[in-house]
Formats: C-alpha cells, sequence, structure tokens
C-alpha cells in the first residue's frame, strides 16, 4: 500500500514525521451505458443551455452563481491567489474530549504511520490520548483543500479522521419529533428485546447481499444462462396496532433463533442469504 501523503503531526513544539494511508475502500459497482443495437459505449458532450450546442475545452470557464442567473467567472490566477499553502503538517491546534464530538462530523479515515525518527513521539502521543479520552482537532491541507481532521488513537495506531465544519453538519429542526408519551411495558419489552439481539461486534459478517447477488446475476448473464425470477417480497405491514403484541413476537423469535444455532454446535456453519441466493440461483441453471 502506497502512502497518500507525507508529513508531520504538530503541536506546541512536539514534532512527528509521518506518512498517510487510506484506512477504507469503497466497494460499488460501475456500470457504462450503451447503445442498445451494438453495445459501444455512450460519451458525453459539454453543450450550453442557452443553444444546446457543444462547447469546445477552450471556451468553458468557472463561474459562481452569486444571485440567480448572475454569476462571477474566476480565472485559474484567481484561485492561485487564494491558494492555501500545503505545509505538509498536521497542526494540532486543541485537544478535546472525544465523547464531546457528535459523531457526525466524522467522515473519512485514514492510517498514520510513524517513519524514521518519530517512533518513540508517535508511541508516546498514541499512549497519552489513549488514556486520557482525548482527540487532537487539527487542520490540514491535502490535495489544495483544507481539511479540519481528528488526530485518535486506533488500536497500536493513530488515525487521522477527516471531518466535516460544523456549517457543513445539518440539524434536524424540519423533522417531525417522536411522542415522548412511552408506556413503561412497551419501554421493558423494547429493551428485552434489544438485550436478546445483543452480539459482539464482528464487522465480518456483515457483507453487502445486494452486491453479491448483482455479481451472481452478471456471472450467469455472462455465461448466457436464464435466471430465475425474483422471488415475490413478502407484504409489510403498515398499521402496528398493538405495540407490546409486537415487541413480544419478536421477542419470541429472537430468543427461539438464539436457541436454534446454540444447539448446532460451536463449529456450525451459518449461511448468509447470498449463499443461499448463489445456491438457489445453480439449483434453477
Amino acid at each position: 500500500m502506497r502512502p497518500i501523503w507525507k508529513g508531520s503531526i504538530s503541536f506546541g513544539l512536539v514534532y512527528i514525521p509521518i506518512a498517510v494511508y487510506p484506512a477504507t475502500r469503497e466497494e460499488k459497482l460501475s456500470f457504462r451505458q450503451l447503445r442498445r443495437t451494438d453495445l459501444s459505449p455512450i460519451k458525453y458532450k459539454k453543450v450550453a443551455e442557452a443553444d444546446m450546442k457543444e462547447v469546445p475545452a477552450d471556451e468553458i470557464v468557472k463561474g459562481f452563481e452569486y444571485e440567480r442567473g448572475r454569476y462571477v467567472v474566476l480565472s485559474d490566477e484567481d484561485f492561485e491567489k487564494v491558494k492555501i499553502e500545503s505545509t505538509h503538517s498536521i497542526d494540532i491546534t486543541d485537544f478535546v474530549d472525544l465523547e464531546q464530538v457528535d459523531p457526525k462530523f466524522f467522515y473519512k479515515p485514514y492510517f498514520l504511520e510513524a517513519q524514521k525518527g518519530g517512533e518513540k513521539a508517535y508511541a508516546l502521543l498514541h499512549k497519552a490520548l489513549s488514556g486520557t479520552g482525548k482527540i487532537g482537532v487539527a487542520k490540514v491541507v491535502i490535495s489544495n483543500r483544507e481539511y479540519l481532521a481528528a488526530v485518535k488513537p486506533d488500536g497500536l495506531f493513530l488515525v487521522l479522521e477527516l471531518m466535516h465544519f460544523a456549517s457543513e453538519v445539518l440539524t434536524p429542526e424540519e423533522l417531525n419529533r417522536p411522542s415522548t408519551a412511552l408506556n413503561e411495558k412497551e419501554l421493558k419489552m423494547a429493551q428485552a428485546l434489544i438485550d436478546s439481539m445483543s452480539a459482539d461486534w464482528e464487522p465480518q459478517k456483515y457483507r453487502s447481499d445486494y452486491r453479491n447477488a448483482v455479481m451472481e446475476m452478471i456471472e450467469q448473464k455472462a455465461k448466457n444462462k436464464k435466471l430465475p425470477a425474483a422471488p415475490a417480497a413478502p407484504p409489510r405491514s403498515t398499521n402496528v396496532v398493538d405495540l407490546v403484541k409486537v415487541l413480544q413476537e419478536s421477542l419470541n423469535r429472537s430468543q427461539s433463533g438464539r436457541v436454534k444455532r446454540g444447539g448446532n454446535g460451536a463449529g456450525a456453519r451459518r449461511r448468509s442469504t447470498s449463499a443461499l441466493v448463489k445456491q438457489k440461483r445453480r439449483a434453477a441453471a
């Protein structure tokens, strides 16, 4: 894995050389638009709204709509004037309690790796943050864009997690608030259901059944095999009359499922939805 950025963490007079690596990847399927008759890929032309004529690249400029229908044109020279200098430094300005930060502010993590000469300071910062429950709030410039970010301990490493600025985080003021009149019996039943469904966090067991099913379909079509008809989805009730009854039924089902799983032995294999889909399609083929 190659680093996307190299620089340092700095706070006070402390300087820690680090390298930044991606910590996540997005798994999504990419599709091309094709002409039906010969499957030729479709290309897109840039046209002007005024007359729908194609515009050459050298005639396209960047503009900001400051009033409806009125634009300010900005050149490359204009952007150079406000270009933020990349110091290749994660400049921590504050240390705050992690529990004080709304999770909605965080959105993209990166691994931080200590570079030669910075191992001891890196380990010291990691241990200090782990022991205090705090994170370092910083500014960092990556690819000429300024980000708010947090330096956080994660396992044996530090991570840099990009954050939204306050102006980017929306508030649910326009949403309807749920009723606060709660029945004690309903609350106890809901808590019991949550307890019965509680488990240790095992991220590996959560997989995209949709992605697996689409890939299985693509494989079948590539082999010119006929696909089975999709099973009809069971109807869902939209009118809950007796909440306690529904909670009790859910609780019974959850407990029954746990008993069955426990009776199959610790080494029993659990078949995922995607595995069942694949088995049905193989049988149909």
